[in-house]
């Protein structure tokens, strides 16, 4: 087996438990979300609210490499937001507009969770936790910024029509 594979490590069971727990929360509030009308503060709102992370940087604990921060905000950008484009679009009904996701979205929630459970793994091995916490969250934000700066175009999109 190559070393990168051997290096993996399975979360501990409150960990996957946890996990679980968020991906509960994610996928109830995306069912609500998606039965009320998008409107411009429901699409900016969450990106600014979860910019407010940044400010654990301050912590010395949490900094990782600049490179490392970057390439965790672009994966998160490029790769993991891909798939959230793919599988959600805005669409104009009657004065309102809402959310359409495929049925292929929450397979994408899925898919995407099991690949952050088990790459936390792998980078639970070669960083601190407080670091692994940075790093994920750079990749998540840079998903939500992605995904999000997408859908306010859309919406401008279909308001200005």
């Amino acid at each position: 087996m190559s070393p990168v594979f051997s290096a993996i490590v399975l979360p501990s069971g409150t960990t996957i438990l946890g996990s679980l727990a968020g991906l509960i929360a994610v996928l109830t509030w995306r069912v609500r979300e998606a039965r009320s009308a998008v409107s411009l503060r429901k699409i900016v709102i969450p990106p600014l609210g979860m910019a407010t992370g940044l400010c654990m940087f301050i912590a010395p604990a949490f900094r990782v490499p600049w490179s490392w921060g970057l390439l965790a905000f672009v994966i998160g950008a490029a790769a993991l937001a891909y798939p959230l484009l793919l599988t959600s679009r805005l669409v104009r009904q009657g004065d309102a507009v809402m959310m359409q996701r495929s049925n292929a979205f929450f397979a994408v929630i899925l898919v995407l969770a099991a690949i952050r459970l088990l790459a936390r793994g792998y980078f639970d091995t070669l960083l601190s936790a407080s670091q692994t916490g940075a790093i994920f969250y750079l990749l998540a934000l840079g998903m939500i910024v992605r995904w999000r700066a997408q859908m306010l175009l859309e919406y401008r999109r279909l308001t200005n029509d």
